[in-house]
This record gives structure tokens, C-alpha cells and sequence, in this order.
């Protein structure tokens, strides 16, 4: 039996199974950066870039074994937010939560931007309009019960998964030589596992470093799931694993099949490594296939990004760093307000990249790109500090290994990527920029919190999910 926390208890609904949350953590992690963006990895490091997901996937894999050892123990809504300040304080809520919403918020205007844009190809008109009918119909699948949010994503992520199975079966068939209409190069392309050394082993690291992000979303939406502690536990250990197959699978496949040189940045689905591919095995409209995929893919991340922040804004209002009108539910228990303040900045989000000055553009999305540094580094710093509270309050449904020894080398590795990418000319302004951008929501957020009462409603650990049956 569940016992729901004091953020939930009459609140939001809980609509969302195991098989939602899981499937919504593979399909925020598989967006369109794979299939766009992962030859710019495998161009800096050749194949040796193999090593470098392997790195990141380990990172993320430890991130979100703490994280969802928080949440299988205290779901929010908040997620890590809510974590950040039961261990440090009302000043690393507020700024962790804040910085994850402009996240959010920044990437889903590109997301809406990308996917109008090839739609609007399509059908030859321009790109606002497809993408303004896209953002009504998914306004209209937020307001509804979370159940139907959840079956939308849930068959978003299906198809993604599908096309990437489906991939990998074709593209073992044409690395062993089982099309006849293709000579297989064999492992040739591995001749030169490194070509560009450690340096280029280093600018792949930090090309793949966030290609995991995203899957946090499982954590967030935990708090409406039916049985939170059940849930998430089951959900995170699918997501990890399932995510490190599909991506180095991926990889290794495109590695071997494609030379590194001939790779980079794809501007549209017809440069995609996974569209060339494809193409060996001369399957007929491999194009449009592929930017149906695409466009499947931004759009799953749009409907995933106005849940996150709006019930981020939620969890806020309750915590005393957002207005309280955001706590108001509709008759299907979905914070309707939060909702619609989320569609309002996506729209501003959209149209600052349309018709805002381009140097504006540049330092928001810096502050984007190294906003998962700080974000990874804090459920980390939280995870340790949070432990042995979380331990004697109860059974835990799922335990980081080896505490406290691995999240602090999990720390150090935050760390040492922070380091590369101050090493690193072009990323040098993304550390530089969300360092200054946390600080100054730091700062705030201590000013805003100083002195004041505890929040209205109990943020102690010990109202936690009865997890006796899953332990």
C-alpha cells in the first residue's frame, strides 16, 4: 500500500503506470540530438567515441541512481528541486528548480521552432503555423487527466524505440555483409580507433556529454504515478540500461558502418548518419521516414517539457517560490494555470530565437548548455547528504551502490567534466555563463527565503512512501 506525501495527499491525480514513467524516460533521452547530432562526436573522436558514452553513460547512470533513490523515497513533483532544498535549504531550491525551468523552458521554443519548421516543409506553408497547431493540440492534452499525457508520451516513445530497434537489426544485417546489394566495410573503419588522440577523445566527451539528458522527467512525474516508490524503482533501472544499449548500439553501428571524416552535424534528416544507413539497405523514402521520426521526436520532447515545467511551477507555488494561484487543479486535477504559463514562455521562448537579437540567443542558450553541470553536480551533493536521513526513515526501494564512495567519485566526475569544458574554447562560455546564472538565482532565491515560515505544507522525510513491498 502507498501512502502519498503531504505535496500529493488530494492534490494531483495519479494517473501514470510503470510502463508510462519507463517509457517516458527512454523517450526524453532519445531525441532528435540522436539522430541529428550524434556524428559530431564520432567526427572529433573517431570510434574511440565509444569511450566517451561509455564515460557519460556511467556518469548519468550514477546521477540517476541517487536521483531515483531520492524519489522512490520522497516523490515530488519538484524532484530534484525539492531534494536540493530538504538538504541544503530553501536558497538551493529555489535556484536548482528556477535553473531547470529557463532549462526547459529555452529548449522547448527549439524544439517547437525544429519540428514547425520541417512540417511546415511538408505541407509548403511556413513554419509558425503547423507548429501553432501542434502547440494547441498539445496544450489540450495537458489539461486533461495526466493519464492521457502519459498514453501520448507513451506511444511517442514507442515509435522511437521501435525506429532504433528496427535500426540496429538493419544495420547488423549490413555490417555483416547480409544485404547483397552491399559490401560490408568489416571492421575497417576501427583500423584507426583514435585518429585525433586524447584531445579528440576529450571534444567527443564533451559532444556526448549531455546526450542522456532528459530522462530526469521520470522522477518528476513520479508524484502522479499510482504507486510512486513501486514505480520509480522499476522505471529507473529499465531507463538507465535500455538507454546505454540504444545509444551505444547506435553508435557503434554508425562508427562502423560510416567513416568518422565524412561525419559531423546533420542540418536535416537526409545528412543523418542514421538516414545513410538506412539508405544501404536502399529502403525506398528513407527521408521522409526519417523526418517523420524527427518530427515525432521534437514533438515528444514539446509535450514532455510543458509537463516538467508546469508542475515544476506547481511544486513551487507550494514551496512559496512561485505565486499560489499556480496551485489551482481543474476537475482532472491538473494545475491548470501552471499549465498555461508554461505554453505562455514557450511562445516568448519561440519567438526571442525568431526575431531576438542574436547575441541575446547565444548567452541564454549557454546558460542552457551548462545547466545540467550544475544540476547533475547538486543531486549528487543532495544524494550524499540526504542518505542516512532517508535510511533511517524506512525501507528504500532503490540504494545508490557502494555510498559513499561512488557519489563522490560520481562528484568528481562532474567536476573534471566542468574542467573540460573550461578547457574547451567553445564550451568555455557555458560553465562560465551558468555559474554566473546559478549565483545570481542563489542569491535571490536566499533573499526571497531569508526569515520566512516554513511552507504550508509538511516537507518532512519521514511522509514517505511505505516501500515495505518492494524492498
Amino acid at each position: 500500500m502507498t501512502t502519498p506525501t503531504a505535496e500529493s495527499r488530494g492534490q494531483l491525480g495519479h494517473g501514470l503506470k510503470t510502463r508510462h514513467l519507463t517509457m517516458m524516460g527512454l523517450g526524453s533521452a532519445i531525441g532528435a540530438g540522436l539522430f541529428l547530432g550524434t556524428g559530431v562526436g564520432i567526427q572529433a573522436a573517431g570510434p574511440a567515441v565509444l569511450l566517451s558514452y561509455i564515460v557519460a553513460g556511467i556518469l548519468v547512470i550514477f546521477v540517476m541512481q541517487m536521483l531515483g533513490e531520492m524519489a522512490a523515497a520522497r516523490p515530488a513533483s519538484g524532484s530534484f528541486a525539492t531534494y536540493g532544498r530538504l538538504a541544503f535549504g530553501d536558497w538551493a531550491g529555489f535556484s536548482l528548480g528556477w535553473l531547470y525551468w529557463f532549462m526547459l523552458i529555452m529548449v522547448m521554443g527549439a524544439e517547437i521552432t525544429g519540428a514547425g519548421a520541417i512540417m511546415g516543409e511538408w505541407f509548403g506553408v511556413p513554419g509558425w503555423i503547423p507548429g501553432l497547431v501542434a502547440v494547441c493540440f498539445f496544450t489540450v492534452i495537458n489539461l486533461a487527466a495526466v493519464r492521457g499525457f502519459g498514453e501520448f508520451e507513451y506511444w511517442f516513445a514507442f515509435i522511437k524505440v521501435a525506429v532504433l530497434v528496427l535500426f540496429l537489426i538493419i544495420a547488423a544485417g549490413l555490417l555483416f555483409d547480409l544485404f547483397p546489394n552491399y559490401e560490408s566495410p568489416g571492421m575497417s573503419n576501427f583500423e584507426n580507433f583514435m585518429p585525433n588522440g586524447i584531445s579528440g577523445l576529450a571534444v567527443g566527451l564533451l559532444a556526448v556529454a549531455f546526450a542522456f539528458g532528459g530522462i530526469e522527467i521520470v522522477t518528476i512525474a513520479a508524484a502522479e504515478s499510482e504507486k510512486p516508490g513501486e514505480s520509480i524503482a522499476a522505471a529507473v533501472r529499465a531507463v538507465i540500461w535500455r538507454i546505454s544499449v540504444f545509444y551505444l548500439g547506435s553508435v557503434f553501428f554508425i562508427a562502423a558502418l560510416l567513416p568518422s571524416d565524412s561525419l559531423g552535424e546533420a542540418s536535416s534528416a537526409a545528412e543523418s548518419p542514421f538516414t545513410r544507413i538506412l539508405a544501404f539497405a536502399e529502403i525506398p523514402g528513407v527521408v521522409r521516414f526519417m523526418e517523420i521520426i524527427i518530427v515525432i521526436a521534437l514533438l515528444s520532447a514539446f509535450n514532455a517539457q510543458i509537463y516538467a515545467t508546469s508542475r515544476l511551477v506547481y511544486s513551487f507555488s507550494h514551496q512559496g517560490f512561485a505565486p499560489k494561484f499556480f496551485q489551482k487543479l481543474n476537475s482532472s486535477r491538473v494545475p491548470t494555470l501552471a499549465v498555461i504559463s508554461s505554453l505562455v514562455f514557450g511562445f516568448l521562448s519561440v519567438a526571442l530565437q525568431v526575431w531576438g537579437p542574436s547575441n541575446l540567443i547565444g548567452v541564454l542558450f549557454n546558460a542552457v548548455g551548462g545547466s545540467l553541470l550544475v544540476i547533475w553536480a547538486m543531486i549528487t551533493l543532495s544524494a550524499i547528504r540526504l542518505r542516512p536521513q532517508l535510511e533511517a526513515a524506512g525501507p528504500m526501494p532503490v540504494r545508490m551502490w557502494g555510498y559513499p564512495v561512488l557519489p563522490w567519485i560520481t562528484f568528481v566526475m562532474v567536476l573534471g567534466l566542468g574542467l573540460l569544458m573550461l578547457w574547451d574554447e567553445s564550451a568555455r562560455m557555458q560553465v562560465l555563463t551558468v555559474a554566473v546564472v546559478f549565483v545570481a538565482l542563489s542569491a535571490l532565491g536566499w533573499l526571497i527565503t531569508s526569515g520566512r515560515t516554513a511552507p504550508a505544507y509538511d516537507d518532512s522525510l519521514s511522509d514517505r512512501v511505505d516501500t515495505s513491498a518492494t524492498s
